[in-house]
């Protein structure tokens, strides 16, 4: 009985183990991880991936538009009384069993070169289309970028509210040993207990928003809610990121390499490309057409392969198109368009004011955050020096638990609004970079 009971004892030991080493295998993420995942996973992505392989068959189908069409055609026809022989053309009075077979095909000589100039435009568009794709993985690499410090500042967070809880039981219980030993209040005791109760309820909120802010990243990457997720802690990020940057130097090197600016611009070719189409249907149209054919009716004494050999019949011919008068259609079709390739001038004119209100506000906000980062840290040191000072006052009951109380929270608002400042300092200034061109790393 006795070795039943130590097999049982060292296999739930054994489970135990693995279940704890399967915890502690979970796969931290980088941030350049994440961003390399999201940017091939993303439903967003794929998206643009989908459009850009639509633009690829129009760009395609617009090269195969150039070659001929051939159509087989085959028929059967029965007719009684006075009729047309279909093979032979005469005027007959009896029954007729006729079948005919034949190959048609059509070529466009000439229609204004709109099929060249189609086939431009479809690849414009899929040049487009492909920028498109880029613009949507540098709109995933930004929201990667901020859920992720969004994670890490949320999980210093956690760090601060957990230090805060257990300093603030730490000082619950020696408010009871003060109330007991008759040296302070009850009002004393309760003010020190309802801080404890506080801290920890501010440590299951930041908890919780880090847990939501983990389900946030993992859904941009497009990950199962099954799958354990975790990111890594940085070992050496910066406290401080300093901007030496010249604002206008950073929007010229945007306008040059983002994909949106390049995107806006192509929609002007596209748009003339629209003016030169409409134009060629003002110009005559050209078109070589063939056929062979033949066929096999009953009133001929001839068999049927006899038939088909006699009755083959070979044609060719050209077909002109003039345009005289359309209502004015074509007309009002080159104006419309025209009017279209000015509105993309706007366009262009509102992704340029766009980019440069995001590189603008990312300046600002970088040399704002890091002025804050030092007010910042001052305010911290500060305030934690001050909440030593009044720990030992309560200690020595110089201080009641209330303005204890009320030290204790200005130094945790104090680290609060510091690692604030760190993250919004370091998002800011990886924009920046982003927005020259650069990777995005911390």
């Amino acid at each position: 009985m006795k070795i039943y009971f130590s097999i049982l004892i060292v296999l739930l030991t054994t489970i135990g183990r693995a279940q704890e080493h399967a915890q502690e295998i979970v796969k931290k993420w980088s941030l350049e991880e994440c961003i390399a995942y999201a940017t091939t996973h993303n439903i967003s992505v794929k998206d643009a991936l989908y459009s850009q392989d639509k633009a690829q068959l129009n760009y395609d189908q617009s090269k195969y538009n150039k070659l001929p069409n051939v159509t087989g055609s085959a028929s059967q026809t029965l007719s009684n009384g006075n009729s047309i022989d279909p093979i032979t053309s005469d005027y007959v009075t009896k029954q007729i069993h006729s079948s005919s077979f034949g190959i048609n095909s059509s070529l466009t000589v000439y229609e204004g070169s709109k099929l060249n100039k189609q086939q431009k435009q479809q690849q414009l568009i899929f040049e487009q289309n492909t920028l498109y794709v880029e613009e949507t993985q540098n709109n995933i690499t930004l929201q990667v970028t901020e859920a992720y410090l969004q994670a890490l500042y949320m999980q210093e967070g956690i760090a601060i509210a957990e230090n805060n809880l257990e300093a603030s039981l730490q000082e619950a219980t020696l408010a009871k040993a003060k109330l007991d030993a008759g040296s302070i209040p009850m009002q004393d005791y309760t003010d020190a207990t309802s801080q404890a109760a506080t801290k920890k309820y501010d440590l299951i909120t930041a908890k919780n928003n880090y847990a939501q802010q983990i389900t946030t990243l993992k859904q941009l990457l497009e990950l199962d809610p099954e799958t354990e997720f975790a990111i890594e802690t940085p070992d050496n990020i910066n406290e401080m990121v300093e901007t030496q940057l010249d604002k206008i130097e950073v929007y010229k090197k945007a306008l040059s390499i983002l994909p949106e600016i390049k995107a806006t611009e192509l929609n002007k070719a596209i748009s003339e490309k629209d003016i030169e189409i409409a134009k060629s249907d003002n110009l005559p149209s050209l078109y070589l057409n063939g056929s062979l054919g033949s066929g096999f009716t009953s009133t001929q004494e001839l068999n049927f392969v006899d038939q088909i050999n006699v009755n083959f019949n070979q044609r060719i011919g050209l077909s002109l198109n003039i345009p005289i008068f359309n209502k004015n259609q074509t007309k009002t079709e080159i104006k419309l368009a025209k009017i279209n390739a000015e509105q993309t001038d706007l366009e262009l004119q509102n992704a340029k004011k766009d980019l440069y209100k995001k590189v603008d506000t990312a300046w600002q906000n970088s040399i704002a955050s890091q002025e804050q980062l030092l007010a910042a840290g001052a305010a911290k040191d500060a305030a934690e020096e001050s909440y030593k000072l009044a720990k030992k006052k309560f200690e020595l009951n110089a201080l009641n638990t209330l303005d204890l109380v009320v030290s204790q929270n200005n130094y945790t608002n104090a680290q609060l609004d510091y690692i604030k400042a760190k993250y919004l300092n370091i998002l800011y200034y990886q924009l920046l970079q982003f927005y020259q061109g650069n990777a995005i790393e911390i």
